[in-house]
């Protein structure tokens, strides 16, 4: 990379300490990329980039006080330059669609991994759009239907958007308990209890016969009736559950 050209300028907000020390320092790693503030509500996230200037801010939804949201609408109105990269635990369409509408130009959830980070920052810097791939299901779902996808009708056989092999009829993992918890349903707490047992979203796929588009769907689901924000807290909520031996 020349030296003549200047880095992507990066500012990121999440209200979790760990969290938004740990994405700093993840984007700061990439070449071509500079983190020039860190903020831990919507309030601090517009104030620093005012005083920042940043290319791209990672915008978490869920934060005390003014919300992710909030901070998105305002950064379209007073800093029109500045793209804002949806980096949050969940992809319902509670939390999709009015991102989107906010002005958002991309939109991750928070098991993406650092490569797709770094392409999405890329991306939205050039003036692309970025989507993780439940989202894109869930526009095109609302495209073809004219309207927002429910959040419980997409079945296992949701298409993924890489290739995979025709997916034969899934196995159940082990017994689960009943009732489950939080309104879980039987497939939801299968998917928990496999990551319980620490197996990847792709060992997931391949144990239950479902493209990781399907299982990144099921895992939103969970984060969102649990309200566990991140994976260390789904393993512990499934050992508490007892969906894990």
């Amino acid at each position: 990379m020349s030296d003549s050209v200047a880095p992507i300028r990066v500012l990121v907000a999440d209200d979790q300490r760990v969290t938004r020390e740990g994405l700093m320092l993840l984007v700061g790693l990439n070449e071509g990329m500079e983190v020039v503030a860190g903020a831990s509500d919507g309030a601090e996230a517009v104030a620093l980039s005012q005083e920042h200037r940043p290319d791209v801010v990672l915008m978490d939804l869920a934060m005390p006080g003014t919300d992710g949201l909030t901070a998105t609408r305002t950064l379209r109105e007073i800093a029109p330059g500045t793209a804002v990269l949806v980096l949050t635990t969940y992809a319902d369409d509670a939390s999709v669609f009015p991102a989107l509408r906010a002005g958002a130009k991309g939109y991750l959830t928070k098991d993406a991994g650092a490569d797709e980070i770094e392409r999405a920052i890329r991306a939205v810097h050039g003036g692309r759009i970025w989507m993780d791939p439940v989202v894109q299901e869930r526009l095109v779902a609302a495209v073809t239907s004219g309207l927002p996808p429910q959040s419980e009708t997409v079945p296992d056989s949701a298409p993924s958007t890489s290739p995979i092999t025709t997916p034969e009829p899934s196995r159940p993992v082990r017994d689960v308990p009943a009732p489950l918890p939080e309104r879980l349903t039987a497939r939801e707490a299968e998917v928990l209890a496999l990551i319980g047992q620490g197996l990847s979203n792709a060992e997931i796929g391949e144990r239950l016969y479902l493209s990781r588009a399907t299982i990144k769907t099921h895992i939103n689901r969970i984060f969102a009736k649990t309200g566990v924000r991140d994976r260390a807290q789904a393993v512990r909520y499934a050992h508490r559950n007892r969906l894990v031996d």
